[in-house]
């Protein structure tokens, strides 16, 4: 559906606009509002400002101003101004007082006196409706300050052309009207990109992405540092991106890329951004860059960044002895790293350690561990798996994998893989908890990379729906989007839609649903809405219509006896609608007679024990309308005189306003009453009749009431079928009276009869439906249309008035959406139920024609077109091709074929020879034909002499090889007309067809042999022949075969450990050159062949390197291009190795000296036991030869005493000493003595006496 064009209604009739002040002096900024009710806040930075010592508001009527004291440095900041659903954006810019300069740094001599300002934490986006008007050069794209770079100074702002920077805008080529240029930016401070793209020619909206170098998608990293906007110029029908990165910090440094795109159109551009480090202030302390500051002061508040602390700066000497801390991160091994930390009170060792990496990145070696490395970075969508890999220099070694410096297990989703040198960590259904940084630990060394978790784009599920709603009505619109929980944007015709103090607007998130609620629907709520995630968006159109109040029934003159009841009653199309009831123009009073009730759209007046006073005129007037209800109430004074004879009954319908002739019209369903007045003495009876039959009670609904003067005749909820001619008779003795009553009850129409949709159009069709069988009585007013896409439960009502014909063009429908149609029928009683839904429809227009329509063959009967398909084919499928043809001087269309073809090319035959025809294609789709496509000229059937002309292909230019036993399936194609002759030859002799079979046809020829023999091969010739015309070409056809076995192999000589071989090539060589041969040995005790040589050119040969002693044979193959021969040929005679004399001398080697001193490989340890457990000392000791052990006791030996056990085992050498006493303890030692020289080892031993157990007791 085609957007309309709306003005966006601003709540300001005058903005502030951005001005310039001196430190210390004050500002001013007015504001005025349309309404002089308007509620007006100001902000600072997004936050509300309140009046006080520094900020003054005044509000007078719809004038509002903010006045700024003392101005400062710190006021310079970006304001704003809020009333209702619009916000103004403006700045402050303060500059300092003259001749107080501010000093530049000495390392930075080009740089400004005034230094920028810091951008705000969080800049709303200026809405699109109220731009700052400039007629100064836009700045360039990309603008590195701290304010945001694409805000044009206001008019009255003072000039700054000297400070303008030139215009470094790339040439604009493709879709771009403005690209995004290269910027360079301070650490911390904010920058933005802008491109632009005209949309005046382009079909669909422009969709752009941006990319950081290759494959990087910055829309799934909109946050805090990053955000993207759109806006969009109605009146130059451009569009504006922005990219604005937000706190830059070193990493943002890069080449980035800008993608657009529009259906088929396509363009992009690089760029790229450079980060310079910011100046380090004096006494800079690293440790205090590793705390958590927050904006309160605590230590566990705020946020850890670092990106801007842990570079490399030109920090100034201090003579703190604080200041080495960094030197001593860098100088200090890797396993040092923690501990330094905690003395220095580094809280985030991780930062730390990702910060000194880049610092040593420099100076890094070589790895000696890692032979290829894990990558800086990776990204994966949410849901994917990764695949880390790492090639290590040792295959054997073992690799541990880390996860934010925590180990990794093995698990179903962690994978480690092994193979050879390559290390394989995989991640299986990557989830958010893995976006974090992994490395790959061998030993003393390691590889880091950090891992991003890319989520998918949230997408809508269900789109949003149109309505059309009344005046006052409640709106919600609602969509579906594929994750809970999702952000989306609400939009109205392109200015986004916020909470305001008016609560116009309420936004509803329940799950996956986002519901936009207007509560009341007012005329400028009319227009499109649209809701926007990240990964789409949804529009929907809202109508709001005012509808004329319609009366259903309008209250009637009433005649009413003294003492009886009288009703007026109405019915209006709106439940809403309230109303006054007047009599004689004075407002009537409820009291304890009269009553007044408003239920749905009925309005009743109820008058009991009418009075002759309360005759006249009564009126209905709803509020809010401009007309009225009137009708009149008749008092009736019966007077009846006592005469004592008898008087025959009388009806008297003339009482009731009504004679013989009168008809009693009755809504359907509502309730029938006749009261009739009646006369008679004495008291007659009644009795009524319908076509003849008495009426009853039987009838629930059916009630006869006789009263004094009165027969009151009722039914409940009148029905079709109560419609007749009523007949009342009252009898008494003195006669009888008949009176006929005609009752017509009238209802609602019927249902119209199904709906069918004529024709459609690219956002149209026409409908046409057949009127009700039945008009409930009344003539039929209108019809009322209502539409609903196919897919949705929502039906849209197309016209409120209701339409008098009975065909309808619906409007303002989107191409390409299944839609269904439905009717309702209105009379004066009220509206019919819906008819039947149409078929479903598309609304589509028609193609554009087929281009490119030629002739691409003729006969003398048959013509051959051929075309392309219509460059726009629409929405949906196209169905066919229509071809026609009509002679010359006649506008008769002739269809070539019965219905429609799906090919692009056609034959057109049983034409007659010399008609001259013109000829026409048309592309037909659901909307019907498209315009057609017709020759230049007509077209004369004749056929056309064409020479004949061989085309062979390029693979049988040259000769064609085929080995014995293979196929030949040769297709020569030619031209020629009329139908040229083919004669096949082989070699000079006509081809024999069984020798090989050909097949032709009026295009090509084809030559086929099922098997081919040594015999097919030579040359054919293929002659094609037009009368004496003729075009001849030759074919050379070989079939080659395995070669014979090669002949006369002997041995012509045998020295050492050589035979020399000579054979002659064979005489059968398979029809085509013998390539090499293949030599083989055999020794003759096994007779296993080995090769000797392959692919030997020549016809002779020696053997080398046999074995002496063995007595060999040899054979020899032939080979060609089809392989070797099938049998070899052998040699007749056999070659003996002779043996040679040799005598063996054994080498002569040095005994090794095995001999080895004793030396204690595991030591005695020194003990403390408890009297009376035995105990052992034990020690190692190694020597050759074996050396001799001794034991001693603070030295004196202790070999010869019964107390001890000396026990010696495979080197291990024990002493145990039985039940030892305190006077055991003491200093042992042991001594191994051999002739190579001795060892000794002792130990002191600390023997405990034990606690008596009484003592024990006592203790406790």
């Amino acid at each position: 559906m085609p957007e309309p064009v709306k003005k966006t209604v601003s709540a300001f009739a005058k903005k502030p606009k951005t001005q310039e002040a001196e430190e210390g002096s004050s500002v001013l900024f007015e504001a005025e509002t349309e309404k002089p009710d308007a509620k007006v806040k100001w902000q600072c930075n997004s936050k509300d400002i309140a009046t006080g010592a520094k900020y003054v508001m005044t509000a007078a009527g719809n004038k509002h101003s903010l006045a700024i004291k003392a101005i400062t440095k710190e006021d310079a900041n970006v304001y704003a101004v809020i009333a209702g659903g619009s916000k103004v954006k403006f700045d402050l810019k303060v500059v300092s007082k003259p001749g107080a300069p501010i000093q530049a740094p000495a390392d930075a001599p080009g740089k400004p006196d005034v230094e920028p300002e810091k951008a705000p934490a969080d800049p709303g986006p200026a809405p699109p409706s109220d731009p700052a008007p400039s007629t100064d050069p836009a700045p360039p794209a990309a603008a590195p300050t701290g304010e945001q770079p694409t805000v044009v100074p206001a008019q009255d702002a003072p000039p700054a052309e000297d400070a303008q920077p030139p215009d470094t805008r790339q040439d604009l080529t493709g879709l771009f009207t403005e690209k995004p240029t290269s910027g360079n930016v301070t650490v911390g401070e904010n920058i933005t990109f802008v491109a632009k793209v005209c949309a005046e020619s382009l079909l669909k909206k422009p969709t752009i992405k941006w990319f950081k170098g290759k494959w990087m998608d910055l829309a799934s990293k909109s946050g805090k540092h990053l955000q993207l906007k759109e806006t969009y110029d109605r009146n130059t029908k451009v569009y504006t991106f922005e990219m604005q990165i937000i706190g830059a910090k070193a990493n943002f440094a890069g080449a980035y890329r800008c993608e657009v795109a529009s259906r088929d159109k396509f363009d992009s551009c690089n760029f790229d951004l450079a980060v310079h480090e910011a100046c380090a202030t004096e006494g800079f302390d690293i440790r205090t860059a590793f705390r958590r500051t927050g904006a309160d002061g605590k230590e566990d508040s705020g946020e850890l960044d670092f990106s801007t602390l842990l570079k490399k700066r030109a920090v100034q000497v201090n003579a703190e002895p604080d200041s080495d801390v960094w030197n001593i991160l860098c100088s200090a091994p890797s396993s040092e790293y923690e501990k330094i930390a905690f003395e220095n009170g580094i809280t985030d060792l991780r930062g730390m350690l990702k910060r000194l990496k880049k610092m040593k990145k420099k100076e890094e070696k070589k790895s000696a561990a890692f032979t290829k490395k894990l990558d800086p970075a990776y990204q994966v969508k949410k849901g994917h798996k990764i695949k880390l890999a790492i090639e290590v220099a040792n295959a054997d070694v073992e690799v541990k994998w880390l996860k934010n410096g925590v180990d990794l297990l093995p698990t179903g989703r962690y994978i480690f893989e092994s193979v050879g040198n390559m290390r394989y960590l995989t991640i299986n259904n990557c989830s958010l908890a893995d976006d974090a940084a992994y490395s790959c630990v061998v030993g003393e060394e390691k590889c880091t990379t950090e891992l991003f978790v890319q989520e998918p784009p949230v997408t809508i599920v269900k789109n949003l729906e149109d309505q059309m709603v009344m005046n006052g009505e409640r709106v919600e619109l609602m969509c579906e989007v594929s994750e809970e929980g999702a952000n989306v944007r609400w939009e109205k015709d392109g200015v986004e839609l916020t909470r305001d103090e008016s609560f116009k607007y309420r936004f509803k998130k329940d799950g996956c649903k986002h519901v936009l609620i207007i509560n009341e629907a007012m005329k400028e709520d009319c227009g499109h809405y649209k809701v926007k995630t990240n990964g789409g968006e949804s529009m929907a159109e809202i109508l709001v219509q005012e509808k004329d109040l319609e009366v259903y029934q309008s209250i009637a003159d009433l005649t009413v006896k003294a003492k009886d009841q009288a009703v007026f009653k109405c019915e209006v199309s709106d439940e809403k609608v309230r109303g006054t009831w007047y009599k004689n123009g004075v407002e009537v009073k409820p009291d304890a007679r009269v009553n007044i009730t408003h239920i749905g759209r009925n309005h009743k007046l109820t008058i009991d024990d009418v009075k002759p006073e309360d005759e006249g005129d009564y009126t209905f007037v709803p509020d809010g309308h401009a007309f009225n209800l009137s009708a009149k109430l008749n008092f009736l004074d019966v007077k009846i005189d006592f005469v004592p004879r008898q008087d025959p009954p009388k009806i008297h319908l003339d009482c009731m306003g009504r004679t013989s002739d009168s008809t009693i019209v009755v809504v359907a369903g509502n309730k029938l009453r006749l009261d009739v007045p009646i006369t008679g003495d004495p008291a007659p009876t009644v009795i009524w009749t319908k076509g003849g039959k008495v009426v009853t009670e039987g009838d629930s609904r059916v009630h006869v009431e006789t009263t004094k003067g009165h027969c009151i005749f009722t039914i409940e909820g009148a029905e079709r079928q109560d419609e007749g001619l009523y007949s009342v008779v009252v009898r008494n003795p003195a006669g009888e009276d008949t009176a006929d009553i005609n009752v017509k009850v009238v209802d609602v129409p019927d249902p119209p009869q199904t709906p069918r949709v004529l024709s459609v159009k690219e956002d149209s069709c026409v409908v046409q439906w057949d009127a009700p069988l039945f008009d409930g009585g009344q003539p039929i007013i209108g019809y009322v249309l209502e539409r609903k896409k196919k897919k949705s439960y929502r039906w849209m009502r197309l016209n409120f008035d209701p339409y008098t014909d009975t065909t309808f063009e619906a409007k303002r429908m989107i191409e390409g959406m299944e839609y269904e149609m439905r009717v309702y029928a209105v009379n004066g009683i009220g509206m019919s139920r819906h008819s039947p839904a149409s078929q479903p429809f598309v609304p589509v227009a028609p193609t554009s024609e087929p281009i490119g329509l030629c002739v691409d063959d003729i006969s003398d009967t048959t013509i051959s077109l051929k075309w392309r398909p219509p460059e726009r084919i629409g929405s949906v499928e196209l169905e066919g091709y229509g071809v026609e043809y009509c002679k010359e001087g006649t506008d008769e269309w002739i269809p070539a074929i019965q219905g429609l073809t799906d090919r692009t090319s056609l034959m057109i035959r049983d034409l007659t020879t010399g008609d001259k025809l013109q000829f026409r294609v048309r592309a037909f789709n659901m909307a019907g034909p498209s315009a057609a496509s017709t020759l230049a000229q007509p077209v004369t059937i004749r056929e056309i002499m064409q020479r004949p002309r061989i085309m062979i292909p390029r693979n049988l230019r040259q000769t064609f090889v085929k080995t014995v036993g293979e196929t030949v399936n040769l297709m020569i194609k030619f031209q020629g007309k009329p139908r040229p002759k083919v004669i096949w030859s082989k070699d000079g002799e006509p081809l024999s067809p069984t020798f090989a079979s050909v097949r032709n046809s009026e295009v090509d020829t084809i030559l086929f042999i099922r098997k081919t023999e040594r015999t097919h091969s030579g040359k054919y010739d293929l002659q094609v022949q037009i009368e004496n015309v003729e075009d001849k070409a030759s074919i050379t056809l070989q079939v080659v075969d395995l070669p014979g076995a090669p002949e006369a192999l002997k041995i012509t000589d045998v020295w050492g450990f050589n035979v020399a071989l000579e054979w002659k090539p064979p005489k059968d060589n398979g029809n085509c050159e013998i390539s090499g041969y293949t030599v083989q040995k055999a020794d003759k005790k096994t007779m296993e062949w080995f090769t000797v040589y392959e692919q030997y050119r020549r016809t002779n040969c020696v053997a080398s390197d046999l074995i002496m002693g063995n007595e060999y044979v040899f054979r020899a193959f032939a080979i060609n291009q089809v392989g070797l021969s099938l049998e070899p040929c052998n040699t007749t005679d056999s070659a003996y190795i002779q043996k040679t004399a040799m005598e063996y001398k054994p080498p002569s080697y040095k005994d090794h000296d095995f001999s080895q001193a004793p030396k204690f490989t595991h030591p005695l340890v020194n003990r403390s036991i408890i009297a009376g457990y035995s105990t052992t000392l034990s020690c190692s000791v190694r020597g050759s030869p074996k050396p001799k052990v001794t034991w001693f006791k603070n030295k004196m030996d202790i070999s010869n005493e019964a107390k001890y056990r000396m026990l010696c085992r495979q080197g291990v050498l024990t002493l145990e000493i039985r039940k030892p006493c305190t006077f055991d303890g003491g200093v042992y030692m042991c001594r191994a003595v051999n002739d190579s020289g001795e060892d000794i080892v002792e130990c002191k031993l600390e023997v405990r006496s034990q606690v008596p157990k009484e003592e024990n007791k006592k203790e406790d």
